[in-house]
C-alpha cells in the first residue's frame, strides 16, 4: 500500500469512528427518551380512561422489566453475531414497537407494545457502551459525553411529550419518536461499515488498584447490592418526578408546565454529573460516593416534607445526588475491578439496574394507590438508606486499602 493510499484508509476509519461514535451518542439520548414517555402520558390518560394513576402506570412495568432483563441476551448476541447489526436492530426495532403503543387500541395491546420497547431499549446499553469503549480514543472525555446524552434525553422526556400530548395528543407522543428511530436506523445501515460479525477488542486498561482475590470478591458483591438499590432509587424518582410536581407543586398545573418542571429538574442532573466527572480529578472517588449516597438520602427524606416551591429545590438535591451516584459507580467499580472482570461485572451492573426497573413501577402503583406519595416516599428513603450504608461500607473497605497503598507507595526516609 502507498502512503497516500494509507493516509486515505486512515482518514475513512477515522471519519468512520467518529460518524459511529455521534450515532450511538444520539442513540443513548433516545433510548432513555423513548422508555420514559408513558410515566408523562400516563398522567394524561387517567381522565381519559377514568382508571387510577397507579392502574395506568403499572401497564409499563413489563416495558421497564424487560429493559433490565433483555440487557444480557443482547449484549451475548452481539459479541457472537454483529454489534452494529444489533444497534440497527435496536433503532428500527423501537421505532416499530413505538409506534404499536401509539395505534394500541386497548390496554392489553398497550401493555404488549410497551414490552416491546422495553426489549428493543435493553439492547443499547450491553451493546452500545462496549462501542463507545472500544472507538475511544481518550475515553474519559468520550464516556462522559455519552454519559450526558443519555441523561439528557431522561431530561426532556417529560417537557417534550407533555407538549406533544398537549397539542395534538399522547398517542403522537409516540408516534413522532418511533418515526426518528427508524429513519435513524435507516440512515445508520447506510452510513457505518459493516462489522462481518466481529466483535473489535480493546486492549484492557491497567487495573488501577490492585486487590487480593478476597477483596475483589467483597467490594464486586457490594457494588452488586448497591447496584440493585441504586436502580429501585433512580427510577422510582425518574418515573415519578412528573406526578409528584402535579401533586404537590399545587393545583391546577396544565401538564406542558409539569413537563417543564420536570425537565428542568433533571437538567439539574446533568449538571450534577458533569460537575462529578471535575471532581474526580482532585477528590478521591471513593469519598465522593460516600457524600454523594449521604446527600440522596438527605434530597429523599426532605421530599416527604416539601410542598410548593420548596419541593422543586428538594426534588434538585434528590436528582442531582441519583445522577452523580451513577458516574460515581462507574468510576470506582471499574478502580477495583480487574481488567478481565469488567465486561461481565459492567453486564451484570446493567442487568440489575435496570431490572429494577419494573419492580420499581409495579411498586409505585400499588403503594400510590394504598398510601399516595406519603408511603411512596417513606419507601424510597429506605432503599436510600441501604443505599447510603452499603456505599459506606465501600467506602471504608477502599479507603483502607487506599491507605495501605500509599503507605507502600511512601519513600523511605
Amino acid at each position: 500500500m502507498t502512503p497516500t493510499a494509507a493516509s486515505d484508509t486512515a482518514v475513512f476509519e477515522e471519519a468512520a469512528r467518529r460518524r459511529s461514535i455521534r450515532f450511538l451518542n444520539w442513540a443513548h439520548f433516545l433510548d432513555h427518551y423513548v422508555i420514559l414517555i408513558f410515566p408523562t402520558v400516563v398522567i394524561g390518560l387517567e381522565a381519559v380512561y377514568g382508571r387510577s394513576y397507579g392502574d395506568l402506570l403499572t401497564l409499563s412495568t413489563a416495558a421497564f422489566t424487560a429493559f433490565g432483563l433483555f440487557a444480557l441476551p443482547a449484549g451475548w448476541l452481539a459479541d457472537h453475531w454483529s454489534r452494529r447489526n444489533m444497534m440497527a436492530i435496536f433503532f428500527i426495532g423501537t421505532g416499530i414497537s413505538a409506534a404499536a403503543v401509539g395505534a394500541a387500541p386497548n390496554f392489553t395491546l398497550l401493555a404488549v407494545a410497551l414490552f416491546g420497547v422495553g426489549v428493543f431499549g435493553a439492547i443499547y446499553h450491553p451493546v452500545g457502551t462496549p462501542m463507545v469503549v472500544e472507538q475511544a480514543i481518550n475515553r474519559g472525555h468520550t464516556m462522559s459525553r455519552n454519559g450526558i446524552c443519555g441523561n439528557v434525553g431522561v431530561s426532556v422526556a417529560a417537557a417534550i411529550t407533555a407538549a406533544i400530548t398537549a397539542w395534538i395528543g399522547w398517542r403522537w407522543a409516540f408516534f413522532i419518536p418511533a418515526v426518528i428511530f427508524v429513519v435513524t436506523g435507516i440512515f445508520y445501515l447506510a452510513m457505518t461499515p459493516n462489522d462481518h460479525g466481529g466483535s473489535r477488542s480493546a486492549a484492557p486498561h491497567a487495573q488501577d488498584v490492585t486487590l487480593d482475590r478476597r477483596m475483589i470478591l467483597t467490594v464486586v458483591a457490594l457494588f452488586l447490592l448497591l447496584a440493585l438499590s441504586s436502580g429501585l432509587v433512580f427510577n422510582a424518582m425518574v418515573v415519578t418526578v412528573p406526578k409528584i410536581i402535579d401533586t404537590r407543586l399545587g393545583d391546577g398545573i396544565p401538564l406542558a408546565l409539569v413537563g417543564f418542571f420536570a425537565t428542568a429538574v433533571f437538567l439539574c442532573g446533568a449538571v450534577a454529573q458533569l460537575s462529578v466527572g471535575r471532581l474526580v480529578d482532585h477528590f478521591a472517588p471513593h469519598l465522593l460516593l460516600a457524600g454523594v449516597a449521604i446527600t440522596q438520602l438527605i434530597g429523599v427524606i426532605w421530599l416527604n416534607y416539601a410542598t410548593g416551591w420548596p419541593l422543586l429545590i428538594a426534588l434538585a438535591v434528590s436528582i442531582a445526588a441519583i445522577y452523580g451516584q451513577v458516574t460515581l459507580n462507574d468510576i470506582v467499580l471499574a478502580r477495583y475491578t480487574p481488567p478481565g472482570w469488567r465486561g461481565r461485572v459492567f453486564a451484570i451492573r446493567f442487568f440489575l439496574n435496570f431490572t429494577s426497573a419494573g419492580p420499581a413501577v409495579w411498586g409505585i402503583g400499588k403503594l400510590y394507590d394504598h398510601g399516595g406519595f406519603a408511603l411512596v416516599l417513606w419507601i424510597m428513603a429506605v432503599v436510600a438508606a441501604i443505599f447510603t450504608i452499603n456505599s459506606l461500607v465501600i467506602s471504608g473497605l477502599v479507603s483502607g486499602v487506599e491507605s495501605g497503598l500509599r503507605r507502600r507507595q511512601a519513600p523511605a526516609e
